[in-house]
């Protein structure tokens, strides 16, 4: 009956009149389902929140930021970028760690039309460099690690505006303290629902990472679609257990902590988002650790722990975690990888006031496609829960053809929140999005309740603690070093990370090379958590099958970790 109750409270909360009523409407072409009553750009969830002066938003170490205080900032900001010439339409970078300053320039961004480039903050100065070339940003927000990466390619940001926040003074480059010495008002602006809001990058499947466009249709859809997945779900409860909702009692303000980078959906459109549009608090650290996070817990009475599966398995195993005040824990969980069973059940046996919760989601669709929480993510473990209300789902055959419901396929999501694309890549958009329909690359069945189970992964993806790392991309470093004949790249499991990056290589006759300095030789132009942490080499060439390609899966099992260098 639980899930009897969950599919009528879906089917009421979206129906003609209802406050997350779906209708469908002409978006590139295509007849998208979309809410009829979603605002009509970020700009107007920002300007919402200026309700909300008095209280913290947010919270970084030490340091304390009210509503007010961020709205002032934020105008600042944005009046600033006006006056650099920056217009609705163009591109600012941000390269940095969760710092507070992250979100205040995405907010002045999105708030007058500006794309937010979220750059990755572990990447080298060569994946920089690509980034800033293929956005063509006109001004970058680096702290002070990611600007001297910047400044290691002059080249590449000759025609850039530089900012360094949190930074000492570097000569040419403009300091944040006199972007905020600007002052407001923000600027006003006219913003189309299908304007580009951000650029977040997802590693690619051809060698280079692809900037994906996310609309402000789709990062308010993926709002919407987190507060919905909460209130029918709360609503199916309160009916199944006979404990009726009190519409008079006081709704808790969220306090969430963020342990992902903000430069990934997870963090920004699953995270931010909500907390931003309840009035709530953010809580961010310089780095993930157990400890800092169940004091900042105590101290701040955080509601919400979003992270990635490894981070939730440390926050509740750790030996010291009955030390510390977690009372305020309504859920503990997030996305970026699915939750093991076990840990489902550990979260909701450890944390007397939490429920487990996970979505499934993607860049491109600007946030999640499933969402689940409390008993009916415990009643079904290995699920990542029904699709939003916004999405049309079905599962595929090799030939595209739809698979009967409970057959194993390819899941392909259509709707709102679908991407626009990818910046410069016409033909990787086509591959990848078909008469609207998103190819997620991932093996999935839907049951008879609908929801989800993630069975494989088409896409060749390596998913290390939240992180894609796409193979080809791994592969295509790799061969930068002259003594690499061939290589095949593939994930292999870890107790931690979900999987790590592994690698069997053949080198060319008469050259000689050990893993560490074929790691060395990778870091110079790759991120350290796509860098191979097992390495094989074999003095035989690789196995391929008829047409040509690697045999991973033979690979993987033909090789031990124990003989990995």
């Amino acid at each position: 009956m639980l899930y009897q109750e969950l599919a009528r409270a879906r089917a009421e909360l979206s129906a003609p009149g209802a406050p997350f009523e779906i209708v469908e409407v002409e978006v590139r072409g295509e007849m998208l389902r979309c809410f009829r009553n979603a605002p009509r750009s970020a700009r107007d969830i920002w300007l919402s929140t200026a309700q909300f002066a008095d209280r913290d938003y947010i919270v970084y170490e030490d340091e304390r930021l009210t509503y007010g205080q961020a709205h002032a900032q934020v105008a600042s900001v944005a009046a600033w970028l006006f006056d650099q010439g920056v217009r609705p339409g163009d591109r600012v970078g941000i390269a940095m760690r969760n710092y507070p300053e992250w979100m205040l320039i995405y907010w002045a961004c999105v708030a007058t039309g500006v794309a937010a480039v979220g750059l990755n903050a572990w990447w080298v100065p060569d994946e920089m460099a690509y980034a800033i070339q293929d956005s063509a940003p006109k001004v970058l927000f680096c702290d002070e690690e990611r600007l001297a990466r910047a400044l290691e390619r002059p080249e590449t940001v000759s025609a850039v505006k530089l900012v360094a926040v949190r930074a000492p003074a570097v000569a040419g480059v403009t300091a944040w303290d006199d972007v905020l010495a600007h002052g407001g008002p923000l600027p006003a602006a006219d913003i189309d629902p299908d304007d580009d809001a951000c650029i977040f990058y997802t590693s690619g499947t051809t060698g280079m990472p692809k900037g994906a466009q996310l609309t402000h249709r789709g990062c308010v859809s993926n709002l919407l679609n987190t507060m919905f997945s909460a209130q029918t779900q709360a609503l199916a409860l309160a009916r199944e257990t006979g404990v009726p909702i009190d519409p008079t009692a006081p709704v808790p303000v969220p306090a969430v902590l963020l342990t992902t980078p903000l430069f990934h959906v997870t963090a920004n459109n699953c995270g931010a988002y909500p907390a931003t549009a309840a009035g709530g608090k953010m809580c961010l650290m310089y780095r993930w650790d157990p400890v800092a996070a169940l004091k900042m817990i105590a101290r701040e009475r955080v509601t919400n722990v979003s992270g990635v599966p490894v981070t939730s398995r440390e926050l509740v195993t750790h030996p010291d975690f009955h030390q510390y005040d977690t009372s305020s824990l309504l859920a503990v969980g997030g996305g970026g990888a699915q939750l093991q069973p076990d840990l489902v059940t550990k979260i909701d046996e450890t944390v007397a006031t939490a429920r487990p919760n996970t979505g499934y989601g993607m860049t491109e669709t600007c946030g999640i496609v499933t969402s689940v929480t409390g008993d009916f993510f415990v009643g079904k473990p290995t699920s990542v829960g029904p699709t939003v209300p916004c999405l049309e789902v079905k599962c595929v055959d090799d030939d595209g053809g739809a698979l009967p419901p409970g057959g194993v396929g390819e899941l392909w999501v259509k709707g709102a929140v679908v991407i626009k694309g990818y910046i410069n890549r016409p033909q990787a958009t086509a591959e990848a999005i078909t008469h609207g329909w998103l190819h997620t690359g991932d093996v999935a069945r839907i049951d008879e309740d609908g929801f989800v189970y993630i069975v494989d992964r088409k896409k060749d993806m390596v998913l290390r603690g939240g992180e894609n790392v796409y193979c080809a991309e791994v592969e295509s470093c790799l061969h930068h070093n002259p003594a690499v004949a061939e290589c095949c790249v593939f994930g292999v499991p870890d107790a931690r990370l979900g999987e790590e990056v592994a690698a069997a290589v053949v080198l060319r006759p008469g050259h000689s090379l050990t893993a560490e300095q074929l790691r060395a030789d990778c870091a110079a132009h790759m991120a350290r958590h796509k860098i191979p942490h097992y390495i094989w080499f074999l003095d035989q060439a690789l196995p391929r099958n008829a047409n040509g390609k690697f045999l991973k899966r033979e690979l993987r099992e033909s090789l031990t970790l124990d003989t990995a260098s």
